[in-house]
């Protein structure tokens, strides 16, 4: 595969030129509509952060997503008659079987913090995403994936590890509030009992008013109990399923650590861990 590939943009034809392959990334330097240079490398599926099958371009020669080595502005590639640097990135992944490529872009801007023009935004998404999939194409791709999941795997299971901590702790208190929420309903259909024997005894609207299903009364707080109850059960099991299957993930990514071990778990239908942090 040639270094070198073309990209037709709304500002003209921007080359691009791959350098050698360092460890995870590969950089390449633009020229033509545009100057600077984009990075490249393997990252997780958009909806699964232990399935290492994604790509992901950054405007700039360094991964954006690493807070230890940000792109200095005079490094960030910009139109070839501007002075505006631009950051941003694009992340490229495809699911099986069809392969249709699912692109996801973050906002971008300029290094003073401006939003681009459309056509200046067309163009650094066309460049970022020629990039990403040229990336895809060569041979080396899998083992730019590995050396992604062993750069970013640490972090993930540090966050993996609290995000499941975090969505069991919210279940036990869901729980906790629908234990509140019945003894509340108990209480309340009680007293309800009571003022409507009253009512039937001696008719007052004041009683007529506690008994009606009305803002404020005994009736509506029937139902808000109820309601409640029934609410926080279901967010409490949808919670323990969220850290279920962060810890599936954990554990898939310490597997795929070991020598031998599957690209990643097989799939299920576990609610997706709640939260988008890229490490």
């Amino acid at each position: 595969m040639s270094p070198t590939l073309t990209v037709e943009t709304p500002a003209g034809a921007v080359h691009a030129t791959a350098r050698a392959r360092t460890g995870d990334c590969v950089v390449f330097d633009l020229s033509g509509a545009m100057r600077g240079s984009v990075h490249v490398t393997g990252t997780h599926h958009v909806r699964h952060w232990d399935r290492f099958t994604a790509v992901r371009a950054c405007l700039g020669p360094v991964n954006a997503f690493k807070e230890t080595e940000p792109a200095p502005a005079g490094a960030l590639p910009r139109l070839a008659r501007s002075r505006t640097g631009y950051r941003g990135s694009l992340t490229v992944c495809r699911d099986a079987p069809t392969g249709i490529p699912e692109v996801s872009a973050y906002p971008m801007e300029s290094d003073a913090g401006h939003e681009p023009s459309p056509r200046t935004a067309a163009t650094l998404t066309a460049v970022l995403r020629a990039c990403a999939e040229h990336v895809e194409r060569r041979e080396d791709f899998p083992q730019i994936l590995a050396a992604s999941l062993a750069r970013d795997a640490p972090a993930l299971l540090r966050f993996l590890t609290s995000s499941a901590g975090s969505h069991r702790r919210a279940a036990a208190r869901l729980e906790g509030e629908a234990h509140t929420s019945r003894g509340a309903l108990r209480a309340a259909v009680g007293t309800w009992w009571t003022v409507a024997r009253w009512f039937t005894a001696r008719p007052h609207p004041v009683l007529w008013l506690m008994l009606a299903n009305l803002d404020g009364s005994l009736a509506r707080e029937v139902d808000v109990q109820a309601w409640r109850g029934h609410y926080c059960l279901a967010e409490a099991q949808a919670e323990y399923g969220r850290a279920r299957n962060a810890e599936a993930e954990a554990a898939s990514l310490r597997a795929q650590q070991r020598p031998g071990a599957p690209a990643h778990r097989p799939r299920t239908d576990a609610p997706r861990t709640a939260g988008k942090k890229d490490a």
